[in-house]
């Protein structure tokens, strides 16, 4: 037994209730917010649909010493995806002390009647994986996969050889997620050539792969730059431009592709601004909402809505966080509004090309270049819900924060 970690001697494997996106939203609200409702979904579910249900991926310390209670307060209040941290946010004298405890608290949150959070384990190095693994009690149950730092040409097929092997120990499926944050990925002279030996590599190991994840901070400490809260990443032009090609080779929706997260937004606090708020009043009046608008301002939400919409506008989906107060404004802007459900459910009737007018009547409806398009809302739809009409972000934000 490890000092200051409490393990029990026999954990008592239970049946967990399934995950399920907003399911601290019930009753009246629930039904007044949501046309479809989200649905459940597991370890066990579609590679592609899970990739998609992370949603925010919070981040946490491995040596915080109430790492157990937190992942399973956090999933009381809407968390769905988590990673234990054991690289950046461990000291170096710590990090046998951070393995022993991530295999503890698995351990202990397999006990659970209620549903963890899908839980990955940001290792730091290769050989970690197999340390853990091998060291898994009934902690194996409710291991989701590996998050692999600094991932490239070099060092991803050892990570990708001992994620197999993990998944060949504990006989279930395990997942991992590259990090995309290497110099030679970032710098322009040698980019192409890390990318398409990256999308081979990833490409040997697809069943294995659940998302590939963006490491926008790394990035970014290649130029000594840090992202200002008034600026999105994808103001940051040289990252920007790296986010990009990621998507270009990684992210294609011809079969080839896998979903990619968005990076991290690093604020939580309030600031003087130096620029003017980034959230137009008009939604809010609507809903109204005026204050609620001043409170988003006030914690620098308005510059994380933003990015979350630039996000998917680029292809991303989902985001990393580190900080709970972000994970209600990711999901919020993730579910399905009623136009967007409405046009995917006319685009995927026919398959004999054409255009028509949106049921909206506001655009046309393109049936085969927006095929791909209205596939990946539905799926999207199934774990995060629809919209009802006249349901907009602000209406699904404010419930999550008074809950």
């Amino acid at each position: 037994m490890t000092a200051g970690i409490a393990v029990p001697q026999a954990v008592s494997l239970r049946k967990r209730l399934p995950l399920r996106h907003f399911r601290q939203l019930h009753g009246p609200e629930a039904r007044h917010l949501f046309h479809r409702q989200p649905e459940p979904f597991g370890d066990h579910a579609d590679r592609e649909l899970l990739a998609i249900a992370l949603g925010a991926t919070l981040y946490a310390p491995a040596t915080r010493p109430d790492l157990a209670v937190t992942i399973s307060k956090r999933a009381l209040r809407g968390v769905c995806s988590m990673v234990i941290d054991l690289e950046d946010a461990v000291a170096d004298d710590e990090v046998e002390f951070a393995k022993q405890q991530t295999v503890a608290t698995l351990d202990l949150l397999s006990a659970s009647e209620n549903p963890n959070p899908l839980l990955f384990v940001r290792v730091r190095d290769a050989d970690a994986i197999t340390e853990i693994v091998e060291q898994l009690g009934a902690g194996a149950a409710v291991l989701t996969g590996f998050v692999f730092p600094k991932f490239d040409s070099t060092t991803g097929p050892k990570y990708l050889d001992a994620l197999e092997q993990a998944a060949e120990l504990l006989d279930r499926p395990i997942y991992g997620m590259p990090v995309l944050e290497s110099p030679g990925l970032v710098h322009r002279q040698t980019r192409d050539a890390e990318l398409t030996q990256i999308a081979a590599l990833l490409a040997e190991h697809r069943e294995r792969v659940l998302a590939v994840r963006v490491g926008a901070t790394d990035m970014c400490s290649t130029f000594g730059i840090r992202r200002d809260r008034d600026l999105t990443i994808y103001d940051v032009r040289v990252v920007a431009d790296v986010i990009a090609d990621i998507v270009n080779y990684l992210g294609r929706a011809d079969g080839t592709g896998f979903v990619i997260t968005g990076p991290v937004w690093e604020y939580f606090a309030d600031h003087e601004r130096m620029f003017r708020p980034l959230l137009r009043t008009a939604p809010f009046a609507e809903s109204d909402a005026v204050p609620f608008r001043q409170y988003l301002v006030s914690r620098d939400l308005d510059g994380l809505l933003r990015e979350i919409t630039l996000d998917r506008a680029n292809g991303i989906q989902g985001k990393t966080v580190i900080h709970p107060s972000h994970v209600a404004a990711v999901h919020a802007l993730s579910v399905v509004t009623h136009e967007e459900y409405s046009d995917a459910l006319d685009i995927l009737q026919v398959d004999v090309g054409g255009v028509a007018a949106s049921g909206y009547r506001n655009k046309m409806n393109e049936m085969r270049p927006h095929r791909s398009w209205a596939r990946e809302t539905l799926l999207r739809a199934r774990v995060f819900g629809v919209a009802n009409k006249g349901v907009s972000f602000v209406d699904l934000l404010s419930a999550m924060v008074k809950v």
